[in-house]
């Protein structure tokens, strides 16, 4: 590698002890012998904000500690020591009963990962739910969300990309790598030049959405009135498309039947695309789980326009409530929700204006339509995606990587 250079101000020369860990082919078990089995899961997502990625890697970690206090796990693990390391700097916590909780260190950020977390792993296998990892801890998985870094590098500043696609064509070399759809499994085999068949998936899901109690004062306090409105929720940010979104609802031209859009943005580590305030929209900016819940449940419709997503979750928690889904053709969206959307082609905004036409002279959502929603929510759980992990962390024989 030119220069050593691994991070911004993160080098080789910082990270000798990586060498001596235990050269394994990537997810494949260690023999443990005259020892106990040690996995350790990456709990960095625990000092970060929440947001999709952090949010599936805390799902996964709650419903693999189910499903080690249950004993349906694989005999080879049942007996492991499991501890989920995190940074000092973790804000988030999770109520665990198998998985012990163990602080690590005194670095943040990348740095906590390549050597902190790196050292605290060293002899024990390692999970990582959140697209990054120790890049030399050779009993690794990695569950990488998308391509996007690749495949759409307009969507994020110069450093991000810098870190993250030599961070992803790195673990590529020394780790098992995982995704949540066929669609990102079939983008990153490409960029990262990985047989297809090597890539495990374990897709997210939307069932935490389940146990959420709406609350429908965020009506009132929104003033919008059921069934009167259309609702968009993610990071205002390029990728999210929202500006199509906003696009259409000025061409719909029903101040009576506004766009609500939840959400913040991230604008430091993706191109801003936010929109500005105007007539027919309403800015909720960050709302609690149970307010977005209400939304959900009273919504003419959800609007879906991403460009690009390696899943796509938001749908799924909308067809949790029985709202209506207007979606974008993007590949991994059409591959999440099946035959329970409309679809528009992402760039079209005459045609979402049109679709949204429809789903007012419609009205309330049918027993068919709710149907194929329930049928789609039901396909994804937190249970299967965590047995598929374990029962890739227990083969005997990691399929060979390389394409």
């Amino acid at each position: 590698m030119p220069g050593c250079v691994i991070f911004p101000y993160l080098t080789i020369a910082h990270l000798p002890f990586l060498h001596r860990a235990p050269a394994n082919p990537a997810g494949t078990p260690n023999s443990h012998r005259g020892s106990e089995l040690k996995i350790f899961i990456n709990g960095r997502f625990l000092s970060q904000k929440l947001t999709g990625v952090q949010r599936y890697a805390a799902e996964m970690v709650k419903a693999i500690d189910v499903l080690l206090a249950s004993e349906q796990t694989p005999a080879s693990l049942r007996h492991a020591d499991w501890q989920l390391l995190t940074p000092s700097d973790a804000s988030e916590r999770l109520e665990l009963d198998r998985i012990k909780i163990r602080a690590v260190g005194r670095l943040h950020g990348h740095a906590w990962d390549q050597v902190e977390l790196a050292r605290a792993a060293a002899g024990g296998r390692l999970i990582s739910l959140a697209n990054s990892g120790p890049i030399f801890h050779r009993d690794h998985i990695v569950v990488i969300h998308d391509a996007q870094v690749f495949r759409r590098p307009d969507f994020f500043n110069w450093r991000y990309l810098a870190v993250h696609r030599t961070m992803g064509r790195l673990l590529a070399r020394h780790a098992s790598i995982a995704t949540v759809s066929a669609f990102s499994r079939s983008e990153l085999a490409e960029v990262l030049n990985l047989a297809a068949s090597s890539i495990a998936v374990f897709p997210n899901s939307a069932e935490h959405f389940a146990a959420t109690k709406p609350d429908p004062g965020i009506l009132a306090r929104l003033g919008v009135r059921p069934r009167k409105f259309f609702l968009f929720v993610g990071s205002r940010t390029k990728n999210k498309n929202l500006s199509v979104a906003i696009r259409a609802t000025q061409l719909l031209d029903r101040p009576d039947v506004p766009l609500v859009i939840v959400g913040g943005d991230n604008s430091k580590v993706f191109q801003d695309n936010s929109g500005e305030a105007s007539a027919g929209l309403v800015l909720a900016g960050r709302l609690t789980d149970s307010e977005i819940a209400a939304l959900y449940a009273h919504a003419s419709a959800f609007v879906f326009p991403s460009l690009y997503e390696g899943f796509g979750v938001p749908p799924l928690e909308a067809m949790l409530f029985g709202c209506p889904v207007i979606a974008s053709t993007a590949d991994a969206v059409v591959e999440t929700c099946g035959d329970a959307a409309a679809y528009f082609r992402a760039s079209d905004a005459d045609a979402l204006k049109q679709l949204m036409l429809e789903r007012l002279a419609i009205g309330p959502i049918s027993d068919q339509e709710r149907m194929r929603q329930q049928d789609r929510v039901a396909f994804y759980s937190w249970t299967k995606s965590a047995q598929a992990l374990l029962d890739r962390l227990a083969a005997p024989v990691n399929i060979a990587s390389a394409a």
